[in-house]
């Protein structure tokens, strides 16, 4: 049993990352996830092929969208925690 966001997320944080070199390099990829899937809400399953057979195409498309979005912000909220570290 899993969060179905979270192969989505962690995919979206290694694309992510090259444009994010201080997060990425102080290893802050794993909070910028946790920020995201706490963005998100749980959906959990227990295989992939069950869910992603109940989804339309819409489904699907606002899944994505909800992912970048909160991958987005998760970067940006992780950079400036980091930063206001820094000082």
């Amino acid at each position: 049993m899993h969060n179905h966001h979270e192969r989505a997320v962690f995919a979206a944080v290694s694309e992510g990352a090259a444009r994010y070199p201080a997060v990425e390099a102080k290893n802050l990829l794993a909070d910028v996830a946790c920020v995201a899937l706490n963005r998100l809400p749980p959906r959990y399953i227990r295989h992939e092929v069950d869910f992603a057979f109940y989804l339309s195409d819409a489904e699907r498309h606002e899944n994505q969208v909800a992912v970048e979005e909160a991958v987005n912000f998760a970067f940006e909220f992780v950079q400036a925690r980091a930063a206001m570290k820094a000082r």
